[in-house]
């Protein structure tokens, strides 16, 4: 998904990866229990990824971008299984993760029907009694402005719960911080 110049050194830089890692998994994760065998949608540059490898088991990521694949695999080597792949058709199979996450990734999903491909997908991935969780920023001027000449669709925090329902899952909970971010945690029961 297309990023501007800006967001790649944003994303790639060492002070966004101690945000993430400090502030951000932290406060989308706070009460969940992740289990043992996470998968992780589209890491990107790999500042989630960095910072789930200590919190969980076991950890694989799937990333759409061949580069940045290859990165990671680079990066983690054997502690992280990293998979080229699209979130949206995922090379694994069903029920086999208890826990599917992914962090402000679904606005770079071009469209809603594919983010709800995304919804569906990590629903048939994972195990009965697992859980998807993720955050996302929420749509704000400042937010657009960091993405101009990027792939922006932000997720609608008031329809999220619907999609996520219409996707499988049950016991979906909502956190939205107006104008910054929101959490999202929905269950496979």
């Amino acid at each position: 998904m297309g990023m501007n110049r800006y967001h790649q050194w944003l994303c790639g830089s060492e002070t966004w990866a101690k945000d993430v890692r400090d502030k951000q998994i932290p406060w989308a994760l706070d009460g969940t229990d992740l289990g043992e065998d996470v998968l992780e949608i589209g890491p990107g540059y790999g500042a989630t990824t960095r910072a789930l490898v200590d919190l969980v088991p076991r950890l694989t990521s799937v990333e759409i971008d061949e580069a940045m694949a290859g990165r990671l695999e680079r990066l983690h080597g054997g502690r992280v299984r990293v998979l080229q792949g699209d979130g949206t058709a995922l090379p694994l199979p069903d029920k086999d993760f208890s826990a599917v996450v992914c962090f402000t990734m679904l606005h770079h999903v071009p469209t809603a029907a594919l983010q709800d491909r995304l919804f569906a997908e990590a629903f048939r991935v994972l195990r009965p009694g697992g859980v998807f969780t993720g955050s996302d920023g929420v749509h704000s001027l400042g937010f657009r402005l960091i993405h101009i000449g990027d792939t922006f669709n932000p997720v609608d925090p008031d329809t999220l719960p619907g999609r996520l329902r219409a996707a499988g899952f049950d016991r979906v909970e909502m956190t939205v911080r107006p104008k910054e971010k929101m959490r999202f945690r929905a269950h496979r029961d």
